[in-house]
């Protein structure tokens, strides 16, 4: 089994912020496979699963805050070479990607907390841009402002690309997906 975590914080306060660009991607995904999500227990939110004809892909929301979400990857006897972890990048521009099959968090709290419970950097991750021309000095407010008006198709454009970015890389493994979407991306 392959498991798809998008990072994010629960409650409706979060809800539209750039920081949850991670469960804007995962839920979209469900959507467009028609996943059956399932509350669950814990430090998961909701998890369902995308039915495939060699077996399934776990779609998983953790309900930890942020930077606590790797307590919920760990609920699954999972190899580090079958997660992929969904976040936002305030160092990308709005509407870029980026697919890694490893590397640092690169100061993502999130991506930082999968990192160590798994015990490795070995996991693949796609990185949403949500940044701006000019960065504001405080960055944590920054994600936790929802996305302006004028940013509404940009983001709707880049959570569909993300969403095929995820499917090719269940389908065609990291390294053809990461060629395709970070060729894409430029």
């Amino acid at each position: 089994m392959k498991l798809i975590v998008g990072l994010g914080n629960v409650g409706p306060e979060y809800e539209a912020t750039r920081h949850n660009v991670g469960f804007l991607v995962v839920r979209e995904l469900g959507r467009k496979h028609r996943v059956r999500w399932e509350r669950g227990g814990g430090p998961v939110h909701v998890s369902g699963d995308w039915k495939l004809r060699a077996g399934a892909v776990r779609l998983l929301l953790p309900s930890t805050m942020m930077n606590r979400s790797g307590e919920a990857v760990t609920k699954w006897d999972i190899s580090p070479a079958d997660l992929l972890v969904v976040c936002d990048d305030v160092n990308l521009p709005l509407g870029a990607l980026r697919l890694r099959p490893d590397g640092g968090a690169g100061g993502h709290h999130g991506l930082a907390s999968c990192v160590d419970e798994l015990g490795t950097e070995e996991i693949s991750r796609l990185r949403v841009g949500v940044g701006v021309e000019r960065l504001p000095a405080d960055l944590t407010e920054f994600v936790l402002t929802p996305f302006e008006a004028q940013e509404q198709a940009v983001l709707r454009e880049t959570v569909a690309r993300a969403v095929e970015a995820c499917e090719l890389w269940v389908m065609r493994g990291v390294q053809l997906a990461m060629n395709m979407v970070n060729v894409k991306a430029q």
